[in-house]
């Protein structure tokens, strides 16, 4: 398969999931502020994921024009991707309807995970088939930040099982920032 299908497919698949992302958005019961404001754990859920699909995109966009060669694992690995991507409007509304549920937030948390190991995967991958392209765990992000983005999701997790749920959403959060965010200058 010539990489330009697989890019076309995944572009085309995540386009999707965000406009389906934006379908699932509750309406007020009154149009007002305070209609609005109660729907806040909504908004909060969608922008979350609208902007982590959204940043993943723009990942692979980056870096995705280094790969000059693909394989049946590429495209494995990239469809499993999309499938577990593909839960996001599904989690998204259960997290927004039930922001203080340990299964509802555990279960967005898990999917995120799943999807972040896979993009190390896939990233591996290119790598050994491109290796001029001097892939890391992910693409061309620092492995230390791809490692502290990770454990950030996990603890998040874990004290969203055992203390707060919403700690899953919020951790989330922390390690979008973080990605975008090159801890290398710091220590220079």
């Amino acid at each position: 398969m010539n990489k330009d299908r697989l890019i076309a497919f995944e572009d085309a698949v995540l386009a999707i999931i965000v406009t389906i992302l934006v379908l699932d958005l509750q309406k007020p019961a009154i149009v007002s502020w305070a209609g609005l404001w109660a729907l806040r754990a909504n908004f909060f859920a969608y922008t979350l994921s609208f902007f982590w699909i959204g940043l993943m995109w723009v990942s692979h966009h980056n870096h995705w024009h280094l790969v000059k060669q693909i394989d049946n694992h590429t495209v494995y690995l990239t469809l499993i991707l999309l499938f577990f991507s593909s839960l996001f409007p599904y989690t998204t509304s259960l997290v927004a309807e039930n922001f203080y549920n340990t299964t509802a937030q555990v279960f967005y948390g898990v999917i995120i995970i799943i999807i972040s190991c896979l993009n190390v995967l896939i990233s591996l991958n290119l790598n050994k088939l491109n290796p001029e392209a001097h892939f890391g765990l992910l693409y061309k992000i620092p492995n230390h930040t791809v490692i502290l983005d990770l454990a950030c999701k996990v603890i998040g997790l874990l004290i969203a099982v055992w203390v707060y749920p919403p700690a899953m959403v919020y951790s989330i959060l922390i390690a979008s920032i973080v990605l975008q965010f090159d801890f290398s200058r710091l220590f220079a």
